[in-house]
């Protein structure tokens, strides 16, 4: 399977040794064997690996379990219900997320609907027909705060509406042994499905958590899973520079060894959501110790391609970004590889490609593209925060550094500053990146207009790559990168007061404070390890304050 073309770029001698680095180590044999010491020679961390190869075998497992896929959709099918809502985050939520949108019809019964988000109006959104709605809770450990606080507030609109069979509108997708695996065996959920606990979150897309969903919706599975089979076979070749995913992160592992380490996502606008999915797995693998690859998808093309770019295009069906995109790339002598995927139903194949490709860059960086070891330093600064405003009945705010027509500033130690938020942005320079990180709506369009202007204008006066994530999403996601990679960051958190509140439940706060605990959490974090920030809350949350936002930055608005 040869449909791939590398143009190298400045690499080409580096990328020449890599590949004969990885004929020499016999990485592809290794990675098919499952030998942890490709990645590393320490125990701890081989033990560690050992534990979280499995996605190899993901296809075998699925197609094992397509009986069991194929009855449940059918008794969704025959039953009453006019939506499927599936509460999840990062790994187990973006793979469906990239199947919703890109096979996903609206005029069927029932509606697919996603909720990986905590702010009020989401929610809002997500349980608008909860009464006639099947829930799928997704969470590998069976414990994550987010899709729990879903479920409760769901359980709260269905029995508000007289109906008592709550657990019969439940399916759980986890772990075996998990608290949710028990609870949904105990309680007699509608399903469950069992995931093989050797496979971490940003790998599953082609286990049940992406799967199941992917069914749901109207993926046709035949063909996904036998192009994913194809993509399985050729990544098994021992020749890296025709492998197409070794080959793939060689290329982008050999780019970061050079400091090109600012991953470029040139998609058509139909494969825009695989960027989210492959910002997460490259991102949340390869940002910590320091060291990391930025994967920049969604950003404006106007932006001149800097000397830390690699870039890699992917065309659907002959369908890519312009030609003049690559022309550019090319004339700024950037490393490229284009991939023709021959239809959509080839996604499948295209997430095992990615997991190959990480797992190789991984090797190359000399990091384990497998753990995630800061992820849990904001979830632990939220639940500080949640407890100190569960004793004192309001959350603890720093005082901000200023305060400008109701907008609130407040700076990370590392920014240096405690006014002229109009230099803010001076903090960028040569090799850095900047995060926009709004806890906001994520499917608002009068939310996302503004914050893409922002981010556009940004790109184009600095000439940097840039970012735009919603919280809590990019927790799940970025935000390993973020606390843990190279710091070359800056980073701006946005936070707003929703219009109304929901509470959580049988828990002493609301989807508001667990919002604004999250986004305080992680700005605490971003300050812990020394990074240039800046978090900004709004007094609302209409369009106009947000371009003021821009204006406040000194940045133009595009």
């Amino acid at each position: 399977m040869t449909d791939f073309s590398i143009e190298p770029g400045d690499l080409t001698g580096s990328l020449d040794t890599v590949f004969s680095q990885l004929d020499h180590d016999r990485f592809v044999e290794a990675l098919w064997t499952r030998r942890a010491d490709a990645w590393s020679s320490e125990y701890s961390v081989k033990t560690a690996i050992a534990e979280r190869l499995g996605w190899l075998g993901a296809i075998d497992f699925v197609e094992a379990q397509r009986t069991h896929v194929d009855k449940f959709v059918k008794r969704v099918q025959a039953g009453a219900f006019t939506d499927v809502v599936l509460f999840g985050m990062g790994g187990s939520s973006l793979a469906p997320e990239v199947f919703h949108r890109l096979f996903g019809r609206e005029d069927t019964e029932p509606r697919f609907r996603m909720l990986d988000s905590t702010d009020p109006v989401a929610v809002r959104d997500a349980l608008s027909h909860a009464a006639t709605s099947l829930f799928i809770i997704a969470s590998k450990s069976g414990t994550t705060i987010e899709p729990n606080s879903m479920a409760a507030a769901a359980r709260r609109r269905v029995e508000a509406a007289g109906l008592k069979d709550w657990a019969s509108r439940l399916v759980a997708i986890t772990d075996e042994h998990t608290p949710l695996h028990d609870r949904a065996v105990n309680d007699a959920f509608f399903d469950v499905f069992v995931n093989p606990s050797d496979i971490g979150g940003r790998y599953s897309a082609l286990t049940l958590f992406g799967i199941v969903p992917a069914a749901l919706i109207g993926v046709p599975l035949t063909p996904l899973l036998e192009r994913a089979r194809r993509m399985v076979d050729a990544c098994r070749a021992k020749d890296v520079r025709v492998n197409p995913g070794v080959a793939l992160g060689a290329l982008i592992g050999t780019a970061a060894r050079q400091g090109r380490n600012k991953l470029t996502l040139l998609l058509p606008p139909r494969l825009a959501p695989l960027g989210l999915w492959i910002e997460q797995l490259i991102a949340e693998s390869t940002g910590k110790h320091g060291k990391g690859i930025v994967p920049i998808a969604g950003e404006t093309l106007d932006a001149p391609p800097g000397a830390d770019r690699v870039a890699v295009a992917v065309r659907l069906d002959g369908v890519g970004v312009d030609d003049h995109v690559l022309d550019r790339m090319r004339s700024a002598r950037v490393p490229l590889m284009i991939i023709d995927m021959p239809r959509v139903d080839a996604l499948g194949a295209e997430f095992f490609r990615w997991e190959v490709a990480t797992a190789t860059a991984g090797k190359l960086i000399e990091i384990n593209p497998f753990d995630e070891p800061n992820v849990q330093e904001a979830k632990d600064a939220t639940r500080k925060l949640l407890d100190a405003y569960t004793s004192r009945g309001t959350l603890p705010r720093p005082e901000p550094h200023l305060v400008h027509e109701g907008i609130e500033v407040t700076f990370s130690a590392a920014a240096g500053m405690t006014s002229e938020v109009d230099r803010f942005l001076d903090l960028v320079g040569a090799g850095d990146y900047f995060a926009l990180l709004a806890y906001l709506p994520p499917e608002d369009a009068t939310v996302d207009a503004p914050l893409t202007a922002i981010r556009n204008g940004v790109a184009i006066d600095k000439q940097c790559a840039t970012m735009l994530g919603y919280g809590p999403r990019y927790l799940h996601s970025t935000g390993q990168l973020h606390k843990g990679g190279p710091n070359s960051g800056v980073f701006l958190v946005v936070t707003a007061p929703a219009p109304f509140d929901i509470p959580v439940p049988d828990a002493p706060y609301s989807f508001g404070v667990l919002e604004m605990a999250q986004a305080l959490g992680d700005f605490q974090s971003l300050d812990r390890a020394n990074r240039r920030a800046a978090h900004i809350h709004l007094p609302d949350r209409n369009p106009e304050t947000l371009i003021r936002v821009g204006k406040l930055l000194g940045i133009s608005q595009r």
